[in-house]
């Protein structure tokens, strides 16, 4: 089970995944070997599935889609059918007024409303309700 030292080091890599274990080790007063053992232990355990690349968004269009479960489809069944619409970055199953929330990225409006046109089609969606992201801040 990760400790108080594996989060520090989860929340590093989640700011900065370039981070080298040199870097990290560093920053938390440790040796290079304890960082790269922590790193592979929790890689192994599965408390880090990946490492992304954060890339600049800024020529790309953005939207959040809720979208709205026929009570007799399996709200996980849609989710894993809306994970392979084009577009669609992350799909957060949720509690509250609607069952999913998608993060869309497309290079325009029209790529986004093909997003969620693709959505809307799945079977069990009974609406959706799309915002429009208009600035990201990290």
């Amino acid at each position: 089970m990760p400790d108080k030292t594996d989060e520090l080091i989860i929340r590093l890599l989640s700011a900065n995944s370039r981070a080298s274990n040199t870097e990290i080790a560093q920053k938390l007063n440790m040796s290079e070997s304890a960082v790269r053992r922590r790193i592979g232990n929790l890689v192994k355990s599965g408390r880090i599935r990946k490492f992304t690349l954060d890339v600049d968004d800024a020529n790309s269009s953005s939207a959040i889609t809720w979208v709205s479960v026929n009570p007799s489809v399996p709200t996980s069944d849609v989710s894993q059918k809306i994970k392979g619409v084009p577009g669609v970055v992350v799909v957060y199953e949720t509690a509250g007024q609607f069952d999913i929330a998608v993060v869309l990225q497309g290079a325009n409006v029209v790529e986004l409303n093909r997003s969620v046109e693709g959505i809307r089609r799945i079977g069990g969606v009974i609406s959706t309700s799309t915002a429009m992201v208009l600035r990201t801040i990290r």
